[in-house]
């Protein structure tokens, strides 16, 4: 029977008792919101994931993230950020759109403070065709243009996923 009642309390010891696997729980919420943030950008995503790791830093008393791991997560955050505005201006370049459709594409992106989530989806699309639009292109072109805006936003989607990807690796790799 004692060694029952040991075993259990080496299990207390090892989970419940550990501050590392609260600090690990209360990050997890914030790591999946980001993930969900990187695909509906919507939410903050990445800026969430590192909310998440500076949870577990707060919970451990930043025993196992250094300042150079926020310092590089930090990196991380704006150049998603950075991404995700500049890939949909390329995208609108790449199929040929104008300097007003590109700026148009990253101004309509601003839409998913009114629309929500889908304004992330419909603004650059309607920003990049405006744009056109205004510049006297044809509809055809336009289109086009606003075509191109949404497969920049995906390719920013895909890129903001591989960040976030390395955020959480890199995290998982520090707290091992």
């Amino acid at each position: 029977m004692q060694e029952v009642a040991n075993w259990f309390y080496s299990l207390y010891t090892i989970t419940l008792a550990n501050p590392h696997v609260w600090g690990f729980l209360a990050s997890v919420p914030f790591i999946i919101g980001g993930l969900v943030g990187t695909v509906f950008p919507a939410l903050p995503g990445t800026a969430l994931i590192l909310g998440g790791f500076l949870v577990y830093g707060l919970i451990t008393g930043f025993d196992s993230l250094s300042a150079w791991f926020f310092i590089g997560q930090t990196v991380f955050v704006i150049l998603s950020y950075l991404i995700e505005f500049l890939a949909t201006a390329f995208g609108v370049k790449m199929f040929g759109g104008s300097k007003a459709a590109a700026w148009g594409a990253v101004l309509g992106s601003l839409l998913v403070f009114v629309l929500g989530p889908i304004g992330i989806i419909v603004g650059p699309l309607l920003g990049a065709i405006a744009g056109e639009l205004i510049m006297g292109e044809q509809v055809k072109q336009a289109l086009h243009s606003g075509f191109g805006s949404f497969l920049g936003f995906m390719g920013g989607v895909i890129a903001n996923l591989v960040i976030s990807g390395l955020m959480i690796a890199w995290f998982i790799w520090e707290i091992l």
